[in-house]
């Protein structure tokens, strides 16, 4: 890249409540895989168990740390079905709104990325059938080619978002102001606040609340207010 042309800008988009609505992409998943029989009493079993054993260390959100159930699958096998998956049910579920806002990043050139804690392949098979750059979910150890049942490598979440979000801008060279997040709950105002152009999604009563106060755009399904929206880092 010359030194006159412009620096491409950075968006991450949220996958569950932000660009999909409703019930999360992994719980569909998890249920998608008891059709087809992919689950088996054992990784019910390690399911329902690591809620148990997990409750003192991770409390309310212990079960989005919960991927016990993906113990002994087979790796490829299941990445395969979360990318057909992906491409089909979670994509014609998406909110129009977001999936348009996602083209106009694309359309802007800039680098358009999902950052989410839903399991990798399907954010990878998400990002793939919208024609985004990729994307970053949670990364589960696998052991001989199947899923071992250690806790997450990796699970953006919360404030690791806006870690992951700031490795990212440094690997790129673009301060946080030249990055777009969005974002629907309250657990992404780490995220959020650091951004140069945040933007609340359906968001939940407690993010609703700091969006309206910061005057953040807000995407809903009665828009609060249509705008188009600024370039990151510009006033």
């Amino acid at each position: 890249m010359s030194a006159s042309a412009p620096r491409r800008g950075l968006a991450l988009f949220d996958i569950d409540g932000t660009l999909l609505p409703g019930r999360s992409s992994e719980r569909r998943f998890f249920w998608e895989l008891l059709r087809r029989r992919r689950l088996g009493i054992a990784q019910l079993w390690h399911h329902g168990s690591f809620v148990l054993t997990q409750w003192p260390r991770y409390g309310r959100h212990v079960t989005k740390k919960n991927k016990a159930y993906l113990l002994g699958l087979d790796a490829e096998a299941l990445g395969e079905l979360a990318h057909a998956y992906a491409r089909g049910p979670l994509l014609r579920s998406l909110f129009p709104p977001v999936v348009r806002r996602v083209r106009y990043h694309l359309q802007q050139g800039d680098e358009v990325l999902l950052l989410s804690g839903t399991l990798q392949p399907l954010a990878a098979g998400l990002a793939e059938a919208l024609g985004v750059h990729g994307a970053i979910g949670t990364d589960c150890l696998v052991r001989g080619g199947r899923y071992a049942s250690a806790h997450p490598r990796r699970h953006p979440f919360a404030q690791d978002k806006l870690t992951l979000a700031t490795q990212l801008c440094a690997a790129r060279g673009l301060p946080l102001t030249a990055l777009a997040a969005y974002g629907d709950s309250i657990h992404d105002l780490p995220l959020l606040a650091a951004s140069g152009r945040a933007v609340a999604v359906q968001p939940d009563a407690q993010l609703r609340e700091v969006a309206q106060a910061r005057g953040w755009e807000i995407i809903a399904t009665t828009p609060a207010r249509k705008v188009l929206p600024r370039r990151p880092g510009t006033a």
